[in-house]
């Protein structure tokens, strides 16, 4: 088995672990407490035409913001403590909804909540390699990302059999990742989260940063996003 750790784009035909922790991968997460079903759209005109389709609630926001019209943003909390009848949530983000449409392996969602079982379940799916894949800022490297990526890669490494080979890059994430403490005094000084904290969303960030509380894993197939 290969592990490997890459930002926006998969070298994996095989299995692939998608991170977003600000905030698009612990949105889905939470998110399947509550609905059967996410379906990623990769932009607001999209996403209105499958919640017509669908019936389903709407959920996005470009830049942090909320999208106007829409029901919720891309806010965790809010999900968490959001109350519907409906089956079906139509999500849309910056940055992690949008790395999914190239993605043609078995794509599952990670983020610092589940990290310990998103990563026992692609060992137990996967046959020759697992790519981690942070979905960072606009096509730039984020250090959120880099370090869920990191939490995600140690329990790999946790479960993994000694034959499997691991990516220089993705040994450094975990290293990186292994003083939560310091994790998390890095990641609160981080542009994203500065970002997040003046626009109102201090409380989605803190969220995000709990570890290994979830053993929500989603996958990703045929454009739906589901409990696996």
């Amino acid at each position: 088995m290969k592990i490997s750790l890459n930002l926006e784009k998969t070298e994996s035909n095989d299995v692939s672990i998608m991170v977003d922790a600000f905030r698009a991968s612990t949105t889905i997460t939470i998110a399947l407490n509550k609905f059967k079903k996410v379906i990623p759209a990769f932009s607001p005109e999209k996403a209105r035409k499958i919640a017509i389709e669908t019936g389903g609630i709407l959920a996005g926001e470009r830049d942090g913001i909320t999208i106007e019209d829409f029901d919720l943003g891309n806010s965790p909390v809010a999900m968490e403590n959001y109350k519907t009848d409906k089956d079906t949530l139509i999500l849309t983000s910056s940055n992690g909804t949008r790395i999914l449409e190239n993605m043609k392996s078995k794509v599952l969602i990670g983020c610092f909540l589940n990290g310990k079982s998103v990563a026992k379940m692609a060992l137990k799916i996967a046959t020759s390699q697992i790519d981690v894949v942070m979905a960072g800022w606009k096509g730039k490297f984020a250090i959120e990302d880099f370090l869920a990526s990191g939490e995600i890669l140690y329990h790999l490494m946790k479960y993994k059999n000694e034959k499997d080979q691991i990516s220089e890059y993705a040994q450094s994430a975990i290293l990186a990742s292994r003083n939560y403490q310091l994790v998390k005094k890095t990641i609160l000084n981080t542009r994203s989260a500065k970002r997040l904290d003046k626009l109102g969303f201090k409380d989605d960030v803190d969220f995000s940063l709990r570890k290994n509380v979830l053993e929500n894993v989603a996958i990703y197939k045929d454009g739906i996003i589901t409990l696996l």
